[in-house]
């Protein structure tokens, strides 16, 4: 089993900037890919950012491009998620996840089902 623990949530004002971070530990053996997901009250959860572990390439929902930067350090086995200029739309819980196994791909385009371990979320909150 693995375990995935999040933080750097909070509240923040508009056009503000904070940086989550995701600590994976346990029996994580090797990793494929880490990523972001968010969940707003009264809505289903949607992609957000993901990254291979070997190559570090990254891939974003259309709604941050731009706005939010992820990034990843392979022997900490940490996944960072750098926000700028926040919106109010952006506010909801944040998770990220990892996708375990060798890398048959370097290819962070994964589907939310691909993932294999989740976090248990951080909030985020972005006021106007």
């Amino acid at each position: 089993q693995a375990q995935l623990v999040e933080s750097g949530g909070g509240l923040v004002q508009a056009g503000g900037s904070l940086r989550l971070s995701c600590a994976a530990s346990g029996r994580t053996f090797s990793i494929y890919a880490m990523g972001w997901f968010r969940q707003a009250p009264g809505k289903e959860r949607e992609f957000v950012a993901g990254i291979s572990w070997t190559g570090g390439n990254p891939y974003y929902a259309d709604s941050v491009k731009g706005r939010f930067t992820i990034s990843r350090e392979n022997a900490k086995k940490t996944v960072y998620l750098q926000m700028n200029s926040l919106k109010p739309e952006d506010t909801a819980v944040y998770y990220c996840a990892a996708r375990l196994g060798f890398p048959y791909s370097d290819s962070a385009r994964l589907a939310e089902n691909d993932y294999d371990y989740w976090g248990q979320g951080t909030q985020v909150t972005v006021s106007s």
